[in-house]
């Protein structure tokens, strides 16, 4: 029997996202829409802990959809890994008469929601990742803003990369995934693209490649690096070293993660938070949004967390025709 649910709270933890507040926006004007109260929770699952709540209404998200970053700010939270942490954030949300939480994240995010809808607060996941690394989404808030981000950020740098007649090394964001290098190669016409799902270690066969290139006139070299490899710094020297032209490394760093949403974001972001409000409503706990296959739907946090991801084999071999 579906639990009745009169408020309930929403949360962003992990690693911010543009359009996480495009998703905050539309939680809270759905539930308002559908007699629910709505409260704040700061910081993620540390300000639960910490009791950060505070009452929100339709105007209180107001003029935030183009905002980067997220109004509830984020934090991560080792307290509330423990049995112990996740019982207290139970407790506290009974205290604040909140019934149900929608937690806006990645895969640890939504472990904690399992966790505490598994002590009977009604909880919906909602993917907020720049990384696009959550298995049962074709999509995650964020994504679509931070590659177009480094997009730009590559196209700058590979300017100056050609005035030198330079080997540039790029670094993107993306933890253990190679979603937005993979994205990056072909948006930048990059030379190659380093992704920790495929790459070998054969660093000898990219300094063949960058004089295979130099003899074929390339005036400029630009290697697409995925976080998950990293160490761009001691692989430009030893590039340089190795092939005699001068190599630059460029971290992208964090400003992937900041800027204005796109239109994407924004829209799938506030359709995934209207779902997610209207699933509590409903009375559903334990699933999260999910976007596959140009559909949204929501899955059990369990299958979803079940779930495995790897880049498209296709796409992977295609970027590899394309580079030269």
């Amino acid at each position: 029997m579906a639990k009745a649910v009169k408020t309930i709270g929403v949360l962003t933890s992990g690693g911010d996202a543009p359009g996480m507040n495009a998703a905050i926006r539309a939680v809270v004007r759905t539930a308002i829409h559908e007699g629910l109260k709505v409260k704040g929770i700061m910081r993620g699952y540390a300000g639960l802990l910490q009791e950060e709540i505070v009452d929100m209404g339709s105007t209180s998200v107001s003029d935030i959809i183009h905002r980067g970053g997220t109004i509830l700010y984020t934090a991560r939270c080792m307290e509330f890994m423990t049995p112990e942490g996740q019982a207290q954030g139970a407790e506290i949300c009974r205290k604040h008469g909140i019934d149900g939480i929608v937690v806006i994240g990645g895969d640890g995010s939504f472990r904690g929601a399992g966790k505490l809808a598994a002590l009977g607060i009604n909880t919906i996941g909602v993917p907020g990742t720049i990384d696009l690394d959550v298995a049962c989404s074709d999509y995650t808030i964020g994504f679509d803003t931070s590659v177009n981000t480094a997009m730009v950020a590559i196209d700058k740098v590979r300017d100056t990369s050609t005035s030198h007649e330079r080997c540039s090394i790029i670094e993107v964001m993306g933890r253990k995934a190679g979603y937005i290098a993979l994205w990056c190669g072909f948006a930048n016409g990059a030379e190659d693209v380093l992704l920790p799902e495929r790459y070998d270690g054969d660093e000898q066969a990219l300094i063949n490649r960058i004089i295979d290139n130099r003899k074929r006139g390339k005036k400029h070299n630009i290697i697409i690096n995925a976080e998950g490899i990293g160490h761009s710094a001691s692989m430009a020297r030893r590039i340089e070293a190795a092939t005699g032209i001068e190599t630059r490394a460029t971290i992208l760093g964090h400003m992937q993660r900041g800027g204005t949403p796109t239109c994407k974001d924004r829209v799938y972001a506030s359709i995934m938070g209207a779902k997610a409000a209207l699933l509590l409503a409903a009375g559903k706990s334990n699933r999260v949004i999910a976007y596959r296959r140009g559909e949204y739907m929501d899955l059990d946090i369990q299958e979803a967390l079940s779930m495995k991801k790897d880049i498209p084999e296709d796409q992977y071999e295609i970027e590899k025709m394309l580079v030269r």
